[in-house]
């Protein structure tokens, strides 16, 4: 399902014409509520980057939300090393001097800089020990892709539009203010089609039939 093919369907379905700004507040909204109730792998983003010798802070993406691993990799072996995720003030504890410098071990997320009461950069990590060399990062994170309202068509509109299409009608039919067993019956679709996209996100894509077996239904 595409978005012109998702708006035609919420028009059918609540016999209304919404305006295209309203819309697509309905869709967005119902896209952050999916995208936060269930791991898709198309919420995975990895981007690599370089540390600067004797600087532990590292920037974050614009579009970053939360972390899945960061790897510091040794300029000279090449070598992976996963950090350790970890509060700020355990690594102020940790490597109290910031001029205690050594490879990569640990990293938090550090709060947004301002300067003059103006935030200059959103989020930013801190790196425990500061390092003592240029190191590249591999960083792998959680955000939210581009809406089905700018780009089109999206990995949940193409695989599985049900939960996109009932969350929507759910944001809609509120907004009508509309009958409350019209909405319990679209809230209820909508959280059947959240079990079974939960079961594909959350449990089919992190396993295999090597290492899990092929799934069984008990025989009584």
């Amino acid at each position: 399902m595409n978005y012109a093919a998702l708006v035609s369907a919420v028009s059918s379905y609540t016999e209304n014409t919404f305006p295209t700004v309203d819309m697509n507040l309905f869709i967005t909204q119902a896209e952050k509520r999916i995208y936060n109730a269930v791991q898709i792998p198309a919420l995975r983003k990895n981007v690599t980057g370089v540390t600067t010798a004797n600087n532990k802070y590292l920037a974050c993406p614009d579009d970053y939300l939360s972390s899945y691993s960061l790897a510091a990799i040794d300029p000279t072996t090449g070598a992976y090393t996963y950090l350790l995720n970890k509060d700020v003030n355990f690594i102020r504890e940790a490597y109290p001097k910031p001029t205690s410098t050594g490879s990569p071990k640990y990293y938090a997320l550090f709060g947004p800089a301002v300067v003059s009461s103006v935030i200059t950069v959103e989020l930013s990590f801190i790196i425990g020990p500061t390092p003592d060399a240029a190191y590249s990062v591999e960083l792998h994170y959680y955000y939210y892709p581009e809406s089905i309202t700018s780009a089109g068509s999206t990995w949940l509109g193409d695989n599985y539009d049900p939960v996109l299409l009932y969350g929507t009608l759910v944001e809609a039919y509120t907004y009508m203010k509309g009958e409350q067993d019209i909405i319990g019956l679209y809230d209820g679709k909508y959280k059947e089609a959240m079990g079974q996209l939960k079961r594909l996100g959350d449990g089919l894509e992190r396993q295999d039939a090597y290492r899990s077996g092929q799934a069984r239904v008990p025989v009584t």
